[in-house]
């Protein structure tokens, strides 16, 4: 994509490149709480699953689940 923009954008008088680079910085600005980055890092936050799960297991924990019987017969 960026290739096409700028192949695009090289064929323009320079006058028109002006306006391209004004409209880009527009949108940027007006996205900029929307936009993501392509590769965004995530940081873990300890804590976020605290009270999904109940710690010791139940004795049946491994056994199959009721919905499944048909399928593992």
């Amino acid at each position: 994509m960026e290739t096409d923009i700028l192949m695009t954008v090289s064929q323009l008088p320079e006058a028109l490149k002006q306006e391209v680079l004004h409209y880009a910085e527009f949108l940027a600005e007006k996205h900029k709480n929307t936009l993501v980055p392509d590769n965004p890092e995530k940081k873990r936050r300890a804590g976020t699953m605290k009270g999904m799960f109940v710690l010791p297991l139940p004795d049946d924990f491994d056994e199959p689940l009721e919905e499944f019987k048909e399928y593992m017969g």
